[in-house]
């Protein structure tokens, strides 16, 4: 790290550095997980005194049967994803629990049927 700031112990091995306008909820959201998963993860933190450049340790990712990811891109929509790779929207939202379909985030993962 740059600012030599110390990482904290992560079971999971994997981070996420607090930029602007970041929440909990936000980061969820784009890592389709919950905020009570982040916060076990993270005992001690102030959800609502996240601070940037803060290091924080986040969940593994939830499983994907097929291991197919689709990388959301500005403009995508789970409609026109489905619709490009051949799938409804409804097996979408079954394969990502705690996606929104209204508020996708650019560069979130969505899993796609095998």
């Amino acid at each position: 790290m740059a600012n030599n700031q110390k990482l904290p112990p992560c079971p999971t091995g994997r981070y996420w550095k607090i930029r602007q306008g970041d929440t909990l909820y936000k980061i969820a959201r784009q890592l389709s997980t919950t905020v009570s998963s982040i916060i076990k993860l993270n005992p001690g933190i102030n959800p609502r005194w996240l601070q940037v450049g803060q290091i924080i340790c986040i969940p593994l990712p939830l499983p994907c049967p097929s291991g197919v990811y689709w990388e959301v891109a500005a403009g995508d929509t789970l409609y026109g994803i489905a619709r490009e790779v051949g799938t409804t929207v409804q097996q979408l939202i079954e394969l990502n629990p705690g996606i929104n379909p209204n508020n996708l985030q650019i560069g979130q993962q969505v899993c796609l049927p095998g």
